[in-house]
């Protein structure tokens, strides 16, 4: 009897797959391959991918949230190009080998600054939670990385918006017009464009409704910059 051939749904997830590989350079995971071809059951997704592999079109590693690799026999059954596929197939293995987790430490507010009474450690958090990345998406060092989630709207013209992850690194200065988290001497922490100005610094919204903070520069510490910024999407 003639195997069945792939269901529309699942040339939707290869698709996918292969789109997302191509534009990030990294799989995706379990809930984004849901959100994008429609369905709200992380189950249905894992048995559609269950059903690629047994067809030899999808290989997995269990222990790895990203852990989807694109086979070239994608090529066979779908009609695309065969280079394509197998530059997504070696985009997708090299994603996979530089995966690395940052520690996901907690909450940091853009917008008006919030107590946290923790003398600016923002180290509170499970240990266990984490954020994994690609090598190639922040180069160098990775041992000094820690990731904050987002609260309030004073950073929206600099596409930071709340709900949204900052991936940031440790550090104890800053220079002017860089993005930070910092910490202020009566307990509160912000995120803010940083601007020495005298003995002064200004901390600088990216809204234009919002009003800058200044601070004695004593008064200030930085605890780190922002490398780049995770979209919240859903």
């Amino acid at each position: 009897m003639a195997k069945k051939g792939l269901s529309d749904r699942q040339k939707n997830i290869l698709a996918y797959i292969q789109e997302y590989v191509g534009e990030f350079g990294r799989p995706p995971t379990i809930r984004e391959i849901g959100g994008a071809v429609n369905i709200s059951s992380t189950s249905v997704v894992n048995y559609n991918l269950t059903k690629l592999k047994e067809r030899g079109l999808l290989e997995r590693d269990a222990e790895v949230s990203r852990g989807l690799r694109l086979t070239e026999k994608v090529a066979e059954t779908t009609g695309q190009v065969v280079e394509s596929v197998s530059n997504a197939v070696e985009k997708v293995e090299a994603a996979v080998t530089n995966l690395f987790k940052v520690p996901l430490l907690g909450n940091i507010v853009a917008g008006s600054p919030i107590e946290v009474g923790n003398d600016g450690d923002f180290s509170v958090y499970d240990e266990e939670d984490a954020i994994e990345l690609s090598s190639s998406m922040i180069p160098g060092r990775h041992d000094d990385l820690f990731a904050l989630r987002v609260s309030g709207d004073s950073m929206i013209d600099a596409m930071v918006n709340d709900g949204d992850i900052v991936i940031m690194r440790h550090e104890s200065d800053a220079r002017n017009g860089d993005m930070v988290a910092v910490w202020l001497s009566d307990d509160t922490t912000t995120l803010k464009y940083y601007y020495r100005e005298g003995n002064k610094v200004r901390l600088q919204p990216a809204n234009p409704t919002m009003e800058p903070i200044y601070v004695d520069r004593k008064d200030v510490q930085v605890q780190g910059k922002v490398m780049m910024v995770l979209r919240q999407t859903a």
